[in-house]
């Protein structure tokens, strides 16, 4: 600051206002001195600010794949809304392991960012007990439950898959089957499926494949069924990547779908309605959850308190041709 000062001839007082509060200078005072700054080369040193501020203007998502499009839209309104802010959106992959997630959060807790939005609700009962010690602003999201960490935007697993069972039964299905991910999320999903066929006397068949999941498991998933269950009639997927595979594992077999195969997938894509024929899914509005989720930090981030700790954005199952 004291060569910045120098050079255009000003206090060290005003390159600090510069760099900090820039709305206390004349805009040809500010202008002169971040010329200076840029032509130096000099990045201000962010975790000095943040220990003399106690704010890192940081927040951190954990997603469980960064190769994947599930949860782009949420990632993108949350940056977007953060930017608004003067918040920059760290995201780090968590993968679908529950040891993995626990490390990865301890640190994240250790670098004390000003907030940590999270995929899907902490089961550990060492890391909630960590994050409500650190008394960073949590948000999980992605799922359902009223025991939240801190604050919480996301549906109900469950819900979805009696929806999808219900779906099929009104559609005549009486031997569905499920291709599914691994993961916990998609197993609740599975469970209420095949408990709604269970009270109906009708057991349901189910593969599963290590999450994430790419569309050759779809293909492979049907595959399997129809080695020991010739005469499904329906199939509810954990994605719409293992939906698709499934369709075109059908096609190749000589399948028609949906005549003789309805296919239901989750996520809605974009590229779902493209398919042929295009996808029924379940569409979960990843957008919303994202906007919410940086609404509710930005709230605890000004001192308020969100008007809801709890939301619900629900989902729908959009019809198309596969269903």
């Amino acid at each position: 600051m004291a060569d910045i000062a120098v050079e255009v001839g000003v206090t060290k007082i005003t390159v600090s206002r510069a760099l900090n509060t820039p709305d206390q200078l004349s805009p040809a005072t500010l202008e002169k001195v971040l010329a200076a700054i840029k032509r130096s080369g000099y990045t201000p040193n962010l975790l000095a600010g943040s220990l003399s501020s106690n704010r890192s203007k940081l927040i951190v998502a954990l997603v469980p794949s960064i190769s994947g499009a599930m949860f782009t839209a949420t990632m993108q309104n949350v940056a977007e809304h953060l930017q608004q802010h003067g918040y920059q959106l760290l995201i780090g992959q968590a993968g679908y392991d529950d040891a993995r997630e626990d490390a990865l959060l301890e640190a994240v807790i250790g670098r004390r960012p000003d907030g940590i939005i999270l995929t899907g609700i902490v089961h550990s009962t060492q890391a909630r007990q960590k994050l409500r010690a650190a008394r960073i602003p949590v948000v999980e999201t992605w799922d359902l439950t009223q025991k939240p960490i801190d604050m919480l935007v996301g549906f109900s697993h469950p819900a979805i898959g009696k929806a999808a069972a219900e779906y099929l039964w009104q559609r005549g299905c009486r031997r569905p089957a499920i291709i599914s991910p691994d993961d916990r999320r998609a197993r609740l999903r599975a469970e209420a499926f095949t408990t709604f066929y269970a009270a109906r006397k009708i057991a349901v068949p189910i593969v599963e494949a290590p999450a994430p999941t790419p569309m050759g498991d779809g293909r492979s998933g049907l595959a399997a069924l129809l080695h020991d269950h010739a005469h499904i009639d329906g199939v509810f997927c954990g994605s719409d990547n293992l939906a698709l595979g499934a369709v075109v594992e059908a096609k190749a077999r000589g399948i028609a779908v949906p005549q003789q195969l309805k296919v239901i997938g989750y996520g809605d894509q974009s590229y779902g309605k493209d398919a042929d024929p295009p996808l029924t899914s379940v569409r979960i509005d990843g957008a919303a959850i994202g906007r919410i989720a940086a609404e509710m930090l930005m709230a605890r981030a000004a001192g308020q308190t969100p008007k809801k700790k709890v939301v619900d954005v629900g989902f729908a199952i959009v019809e198309r041709a596969s269903a």
